[in-house]
């Protein structure tokens, strides 16, 4: 998960509104409700260890449920008892609305038809639409106004893929915030949807077969009514749909126990790709949330003639990351024996990964991702915090693409039937912007399918990146965004966002909502911590599983260049960050709780030892490891903020947020944080849980949802950074 100001993300997260009644101008109690202590014994390798707070865990039970709602109410009453939280909502909803509208996820077809995600000014969430050509007509093909939930829960679309004819749309809606869709197909020439519908689609992982008659898609098993939580995510399998046919006569081509000759662990995720172009269709394995896979490859002509033939193509000791095809030419990225990452290409009717050629091998920058076009292999390459896209002919050598300013340059699906590529880009001080590049002419041109806002380019702000040394010397990067000309006197309000996991990078982004914050003379830092995917893998591994403390004293020691610098003091610093983020928050405050002013961790990872205990505990723990194995207790303990918190200590200020329908980071984990910081601190700060009672990891938020977190979270360090105007009413 991400900051507030992006969140909720992986390959690799969070605006909540809470729901409940409003205390109008009565007082909240003068703490927030008490959760009673019911300590169970763990021992692990000979080590015990206390959990007061595990009957908090079951969170179907009537008590547990009246606890939370209880905390969500307080948080709430006490958050709208500051003054100026409703001046900054307004600017916030001007900032986020003054551009017509936000586009992202454009796709593009060998048709000339143009798809993307657009969410219009005063919206809360994205609808698709579409073109017929780059200046045809607009289209709403997909209003998600008709898949609300009964009480009104918004919906969202997770994933869309249009066929390769532009005959069909088949996309995935959930709703609330669960991430748990159900897949349909739409026919674009009526409008209407197939009959099938498709539940138990919790990624989608949707590839069409080059023919458009069929298509691809991840499904997870059916549980039984006695089934423990934990084999949710366990033993999916992809199938191959027909469009117009049941889905109860789906074909599943590869999946746990399906094939002798393909060995599928329960905790691994499979996904079928086919593209036109090829007469292969890749088989990969994704081993939870490891980034490196296992990928196969079968002929397309195979899929109706009963088992399978999949040939295998590598690994996970192969270190393969990425793969795509053009024709039958395979390509994929591999950080084996280069932790920046290499382009090797290998043949789809004969793999051999262990001769294949290189055809960009590991340079100065990270290799990130890639894309096929009809005239090259495009390439992303991120290089001291700047993107470069990378254009490689086939059988050529490779260029940059001439793009117009620093900053984030993502390449967008295209049909690899298409030359050319789509380049969507953005800074800490820009806004987004949708370019095409033209190989004929070598230029890339600004499209119209992002408008611009009157917010978008401000002139008054800057940005710059440093490197401030760690505990250990590693020189690890920073990104420092403000208005021009504050003073360093060590007084400006700062918030440091860090993440640092999955080999993630917290790239440059433009979001008009921090600008409430950067006008009222905030510094918005981002420290780029080990655990992240700044310098490859190798920083990726710095701060993975026994080395996973140098992400949190990577973020207290970019706290501590910032007061030495004299951008700001402890008293005027605050921290946020979420999901496995949340690591990083917890961490950060139960090591220096003297610090910080305020830490916010949203949807966080806070109770790691028990994450085995959920769904997608079980799939991360190629990440974190499990408490299975000494060493990975050992890891897991280190990382674990709810069993480092100490009785008779003076916190920070923190406010902890949920959503009740997350499926990532389950909600009892920030719940027993509350509860076990409400109990120890000594202090005199607010510890707050906040819950959204209609949303989930923050992926599907609404932009009401994000408008109304984000100011909350902001009033609440404001208040505490002692600003005028943020003081609650007594």
């Amino acid at each position: 998960m991400r900051s507030i100001t992006k969140l909720l993300v992986v390959p690799g997260g969070l605006l909540l509104l809470t729901l409940h009644p409003l205390f109008g101008q009565s007082n909240p109690p003068a703490k927030p409700p008490t959760a009673p202590v019911r300590p169970v014994v763990d021992k692990y390798f000979g080590v015990e260890l206390t959990d007061p707070y595990r009957y908090l865990e079951d969170l179907k039970n009537p008590e547990v449920q009246q606890w939370m709602k209880a905390q969500a109410d307080y948080t709430k009453a006490v958050l709208d008892r500051i003054p100026e939280r409703h001046a900054l909502l307004e600017d916030i909803l001007k900032f986020d609305n003054a551009a017509p509208a936000r586009v992202r996820n454009v796709q593009r077809l060998q048709t000339g038809q143009y798809f993307y995600l657009k969410t219009l000014s005063g919206q809360n969430l994205a609808k698709l639409y579409m073109r017929n050509s780059l200046q045809g007509s607009e289209r709403l093909v997909i209003d998600t106004d008709q898949y609300k939930g009964p009480k009104g829960e918004p919906a969202a679309i997770n994933y869309y893929a249009p066929s390769p004819d532009g005959k069909y749309i088949a996309y995935g809606i959930s709703v609330g915030g669960s991430e748990m869709t159900t897949l349909r197909v739409l026919n674009l020439e009526t409008g209407k949807n197939l009959p099938e519908e498709i539940d138990r689609v919790l990624f989608g992982a949707v590839s069409w077969k080059p023919d458009s008659r069929g298509l691809f898609y991840n499904r997870l098993q059916k549980l039984g009514p006695n089934a423990p939580p934990t084999e949710l995510e366990l033993k999916s399998k992809d199938y191959l749909h027909t469009v117009g046919q049941s889905p109860e006569k789906d074909l599943p081509v590869l999946g746990f126990e399906l094939s002798k000759n393909v060995s599928v662990a329960p905790i691994d995720f499979p996904v079928v790709f086919a593209q036109p172009g090829t007469d292969y269709a890749l088989g990969l394995l994704a081993h939870g949330v490891q980034n490196e896979v296992t990928l196969f490859a079968a002929p397309l002509s195979s899929f109706d003639k009963g088992e399978i033939p999949w040939k295998k193509i590598c690994d996970v000791d192969s270190e393969v990351t990425d793969a795509s095809a053009q024709g039958n030419d395979l390509y994929v990225l591999t950080h084996k024996d280069a932790p920046r990452f290499k382009l090797l290409k290998t043949s789809l009717e004969h793999p051999d990964i262990a001769h294949a050629e290189v055809v960009v091998p590991q340079g100065r920058g990270v290799l990130r991702s890639q894309a096929t076009a009809a005239d090259a292999l495009y390439l992303q390459e991120l290089d001291g915090g700047v993107y470069h896209i990378l254009r490689l002919p086939y059988g050529g050598t490779p260029s940059r693409l001439p793009l117009p300013f620093d900053g984030t340059a993502e390449l967008y699906p295209s049909d690899p039937r298409v030359p050319g590529a789509l380049v969507f880009m953005t800074s800490w001080v820009k806004g987004p912007r949708v370019y095409q590049y033209n190989p004929d002419v070598n230029e890339l041109a600004l499209t119209d399918l992002q408008p611009g806002g009157p917010f978008d380019n401000p002139e008054d702000l800057t940005s710059e990146e440093v490197l401030f040394p760690s505990f250990d010397g590693t020189l690890v990067p920073l990104s420092i965004v403000s208005k021009k000309g504050l003073p360093r006197d060590g007084s400006n309000p700062t918030v440091i966002d860090a993440y640092g996991a999955y080999g993630i990078t917290e790239d440059p982004f433009f979001d008009p909502i921090l600008l409430a914050a950067l006008r009222r003379g905030v510094v918005y830092a981002v420290a780029h911590v080990r655990g992240g995917g700044e310098y490859g893998d190798d920083w990726h591994k710095a701060g993975y599983k026994l080395t996973k403390p140098n992400t949190w004293r990577d973020l207290i020691a970019s706290a501590r260049y910032l007061i030495e610098q004299k951008y700001t003091s402890a008293p005027k610093l605050a921290i946020i960050g979420g999901s496995a983020g949340g690591i990083t928050m917890g961490r950060s405050l139960t090591e220096r709780p003297d610090l910080f002013a305020a830490v916010a961790a949203e949807v966080g990872a806070l109770n790691p030892l028990r994450a085995e205990a959920y769904a997608n505990g079980v799939v991360n723990v190629p990440e974190f490891g499990s408490v299975a194995t000494q060493e990975g207790f050992e890891d897991l303990y280190a990382m674990d903020s709810y069993q480092h918190v100490r009785d008779g200590v003076a916190y920070s200020a923190v406010i902890l947020t949920t959503g009740v329908n997350d499926p990532r980071v389950t909600p009892w984990m920030p719940a027993k944080m509350a509860a076990r910081l409400q109990a120890a601190n000594s202090g005199n700060k607010p510890i707050l849980l906040r819950v959204e009672y209609e949303g989930g990891h923050g992926i599907g938020a609404s932009r009401k949802q994000r408008e109304e977190e984000f100011a909350d979270i902001l009033s609440f360090f404001f208040w505490q950074f002692g600003m005028p105007g943020f003081q609650p009413n007594p």
